[in-house]
This record gives structure tokens, sequence and C-alpha cells, in this order.
């Protein structure tokens, strides 16, 4: 189990790489670590997610648990007018994340924060939250995130999680269901679901 993924500072030893990627038909250049999740390449699973989320025109954007950037970074390219946030607990991911922010060219557009779950962020409200959740720490820690994600959306806004099937999709589709009045699974592909919980716009 590769527990450094989550932990703040990742016991293992540096070997930094370059990825490249098309994603939603525009190039990207990332640096990647060991320590950080997926770092021999987007996974299918983050790379679904991106190309399927429907961003928000206008509003804030959070990549929640963002690795290196894949996410966040894809969201401010592909929505300008959004500021985008990018939380995760692992200090050498944000370290790339910043990075890779400035390569891509949208580094004044993101704000890249350490944060257990949204802990950093709670006076902040999100049109939408992305995530691709850290499934080996258990659905107690998963669930938490839900609900957080829940109480910080804007009334009308979306969370988008990507999830293998076979590692509780079903389930994790019924926890939704209690937190939000909408939920779909958006897109199918290769044993992964992406699922849209959508907030009430009175809430």
């Amino acid at each position: 189990m590769a527990d450094h993924y989550y932990s703040g500072d990742p016991d293992v030893a540096r070997d930094e790489r370059e990825i490249q990627a098309i994603l939603r038909g525009k190039a990207f250049r990332f640096r990647a670590d060991a320590g950080v999740f997926s770092k021999k390449g987007i996974d299918f699973g983050t790379r679904l997610l991106i190309e399927t989320a429907e961003l928000p025109e206008t509003g804030e954007i959070l990549d929640l648990g963002c690795g290196y950037g894949p996410v966040g970074i894809a969201c401010a390219f592909f929505a300008p007018a959004c500021r985008v946030t990018m939380v995760d607990v692992n200090r050498r991911a944000l370290e790339l994340a910043e990075r890779n922010a400035g390569i891509n060219g949208v580094k004044d557009r993101v704000e890249v924060l350490e944060s257990d779950g949204l802990q950093a962020v709670r006076q902040r409200r999100f049109a939408g939250i992305l995530t691709n959740p850290p499934i080996r720490t258990g659905k107690k820690t998963v669930y938490r995130l839900f609900r957080e994600c829940r109480d910080q959306l804007e009334p009308g806004g979306s969370l988008w999680v990507v999830i293998r099937k076979q590692q509780g999709g079903a389930s994790a589709k019924k926890e939704l269901e209690t937190l939000f009045p909408e939920v779909g699974i958006v897109e199918k592909k290769k044993g992964f679901w992406i699922l849209r919980s959508r907030k009430e716009s009175g809430d």
C-alpha cells in the first residue's frame, strides 16, 4: 500500500521526472516524483475525471487531493474566469503542483495549499469540487471528505468524484445520496465511474 502518498513528508528517495499529457486536446507538461500519486504518468481515473467534468464558467473550483496538479491545472486552463485552489496533505506533491502551475502558464489563477481535507479553506465556498479520493485511507476518511465538500459547495454547485466500481463505487454513490439531492453516474469506462453530486440551489 502506498501510504506515503497520504503523508505530509513522504519517506522515499526522490526520483523526479517529466510527464507529458494531452488533456481535452491540449498538451500539458508536469514534473512528478517518487512519493506522489501516479508518478509515472497521469492515471486513467484522473484523466477520465478531467475529460468528463463540466466546469463552472465563473466562481471558485477546488481540486481536493491535488497531487502534482493535473486536475487543478487543467481546470485553470479550461475555465479561465474561475479561481482554482489545489489542496493536499503531501508537501512534496504541493511543491510540484506549484511548479507545474508555472510550467503550464496558469500560476496567476491557482492557489496551492497544504490541507487535510478542506480544513485550510473552511471559510470558502466553491462552485465546483473535483476529487480522485484517497480510497486506500478507508471509507471513514473518504466519507468525511464527501461531507466537507457538501458543506462547502455553493448552492447549485457540483462535486465530481472518480472511483473504481470495484473499490467501492456503489457504496460511495449510496453515501453521496444521503448528502445530496441529485447524484448520478455521468460516465463509466474501464471499471471507473464518474459521479456527479449537485447541491440544491437553495442550500
